[in-house]
């Protein structure tokens, strides 16, 4: 039996990154995954290679930016799996630019998928939680979230929203049983870590050894972030609510 044995998650952003590693492990583990994702392609893969060793995935094409999309990807995960138990809000994006450098169309894009979009995908998911007893929600923060950073005002003020809004959630939704924490990782080996370079034209060598200066002497990897997630979904974590877990290699200690 695997540390989520029985539950039910959705995942958004999971056909790739931290999301396609977390519904890989999640999976593993026991637990019956639907991925979110505008990128089917890679969604169906995740989901072929999980029903391959002989657990259950779906794919729930998602816009997270759309109320439609994202109430359609919680029913669908109803309908098909049975229930709701846990909700990794993972999708987002970045934009290195200052303020004087970013449009208005960047900064509404930053803020639309890296914070409304836990907003509807929560709205949706809470009242299924609420019916079932209660369920776990976790959101994607960073560091970047809890201290500024260089060209990047966008996507820091997204992360500092989301940090506050897991504390918000975790105190309205405690009644309920419904567990809400944050994990803020550090520059994690992504392709949106390579995308940063390219945005600001940096050689990527050069970029991803900046990224691994912290006191580990590493960047992350997908799975250190899923493996925090993990935590954080099973019931080890089962008196956390509110919490920021900050998972960066030492990167933030000074």
């Amino acid at each position: 039996m695997g540390t989520l044995a029985g539950k039910r998650a959705l995942i958004t952003g999971g056909a790739s990154g931290i999301g396609q590693a977390t519904t890989m492990l999640f999976a593993r583990e026991g637990a019956a995954v639907a991925i979110a994702d505008v990128d089917k392609a890679g969604g169906e893969t995740v989901v072929q290679t999980i029903r391959d060793v002989g657990g259950q995935a779906i794919l729930a094409p998602c816009d997270v930016t759309q109320s439609a999309d994202c109430q359609r990807a919680v029913r669908l995960t109803v309908e098909e799996l049975g229930g709701l138990d846990i909700l990794f809000n993972n999708a987002g994006i970045i934009r290195r630019t200052n303020v004087l450098d970013t449009t208005e169309e960047d900064w509404d894009r930053v803020m639309v998928v890296n914070v409304k979009s836990i907003f509807l995908m929560s709205k949706y998911a809470i009242p299924v939680m609420k019916r079932a007893g209660g369920g776990v929600i976790i959101n994607i923060g960073s560091g970047w979230g809890l201290v500024g950073g260089a060209d990047a005002v966008s996507y820091c003020a997204s992360k500092g929203a989301v940090v506050n809004m897991t504390r918000a959630m975790a105190i309205d939704h405690g009644g309920d049983n419904i567990r809400v924490n944050c994990i803020c990782p550090g520059d994690t080996d992504t392709g949106m870590l390579r995308q940063e370079a390219h945005q600001l034209g940096v050689p990527d060598t050069e970029f991803l050894a900046e990224a691994a200066a912290r006191p580990l002497g590493r960047m992350g990897t997908p799975e250190d972030i899923a493996r925090a997630a993990l935590y954080l979904a099973s019931d080890a974590a089962s008196f956390v609510t509110g919490a920021v877990l900050v998972v960066d290699g030492g990167g933030l200690a000074g």
